[in-house]
């Protein structure tokens, strides 16, 4: 049975689970030959949506490490973006900024960055527990050097998404995460929230 885990405990395993995280996607961008070094785009301006109270919570525990007047100036940009973000969608337009905590092509709270913002590169698969799966194609430089092979790795996130979703379930509680709306939000739309109501 799973049980409610203490936030230390649980940003503990979240940090373990990161590290997993990071080797498989080394491995497989080495393989691809994939590398961002002078890449002219910015996959910090990708509109993502995450879906995790314990993301969200460890991302606000970085931001909460940090000098107050760095954190200010993220907590700002972070209010910009979601005027700018709210502006598009209201036009029909997929939102294109850049993140909020992307100081000169380097993220400010890097050992705290969320699971998109680590596996978006590299071609990826999520398998769901009714046998459908999506793939995910990674970034531009990614799709040129697929394009055409034959073959070519695939990071199965399955196995480490079903572990964040564990995780998810032990920071919030079993009983608790049924009664809570999902998170569907962006990284600076969880920055002006705050903490998540848990």
């Amino acid at each position: 049975m799973i049980k409610k885990i203490l936030p230390a405990q649980a940003f503990r395993k979240l940090a373990a689970l990161y590290a997993d995280m990071q080797t498989s996607y080394s491995a497989h961008a080495q393989t691809l030959g994939l590398s961002c070094n002078g890449c002219p785009q910015n996959c910090c301006t990708s509109f993502f949506q995450h879906h995790t109270r314990i993301e969200w919570a460890y991302l606000l525990h970085g931001l909460q490490e940090l000098p107050a007047e760095r954190r200010a100036a993220y907590e700002e940009r972070a209010r910009a973006y979601v005027r700018e973000a709210t502006d598009a969608l209201s036009r029909g337009e997929r939102p294109s900024i850049m993140c909020p905590l992307n100081d000169d092509g380097r993220c400010g709270v890097y050992a705290h960055r969320l699971m998109i913002c680590r596996l978006h590169g590299v071609p990826n698969r999520l398998r769901y527990p009714d046998g459908r799966a999506i793939d995910f194609p990674g970034c531009f430089r990614s799709q040129e050097l697929c394009a055409g092979a034959d073959s070519f790795p695939v990071l199965d996130r399955t196995a480490l998404y079903t572990r964040l979703m564990e995780l998810e379930v032990q920071f919030v509680g079993p009983r608790q995460i049924r009664a809570l709306p999902r998170v569907d939000l962006t990284l600076a739309e969880m920055i002006v929230q705050g903490s998540p109501k848990l």
